[in-house]
């Protein structure tokens, strides 16, 4: 799933990244491009161009996720904490509200991936309370 193939491919590398529980790193939080729009087709010189009102969309979905996760815009979290918070915060159905107008939100492919990261995650979160 994807816009091009060097965008399918910059997915997969950061959904692998993401995975591997060997890795943990700097992940900073944007409401702007980030690595995966640095590959995308619709990627203008400052804002996304897929069609009228997509960079308004976009940062309104960062702003959403930034904010139901209580983070702070230009600041950096390791990969480990984002995804305790994660799965501590999020629940697959809140996806109808935090990715309103992703075209890619009615193949449940990132609800199932939340349901999986709270069953995984879950019980850390908590525990780190």
């Amino acid at each position: 799933m994807g816009y091009s193939p060097g965008f399918i491919k910059k997915m997969g590398t950061i959904v692998e990244d993401v995975r591997d529980k060997e890795k943990d790193f700097d992940i900073l939080v944007v409401a702007a491009f980030d690595d995966a729009c640095m590959a995308c087709p619709h990627k203008g010189r400052t804002e996304c161009e897929a069609n009228e009102g997509s960079n308004e969309h976009v940062l309104s979905l960062d702003r959403k996720v930034i904010n139901h996760l209580e983070l702070l815009e230009g600041k950096s979290y390791k990969k480990s904490e984002l995804l305790k918070q994660t799965a501590a915060t999020v629940e697959p159905e809140d996806l109808d509200f935090l990715c309103e107008g992703c075209s890619w939100l009615k193949y449940g492919v990132c609800k199932e991936g939340v349901g999986e990261l709270r069953q995984e995650y879950g019980k850390l979160a908590v525990s780190s309370e």
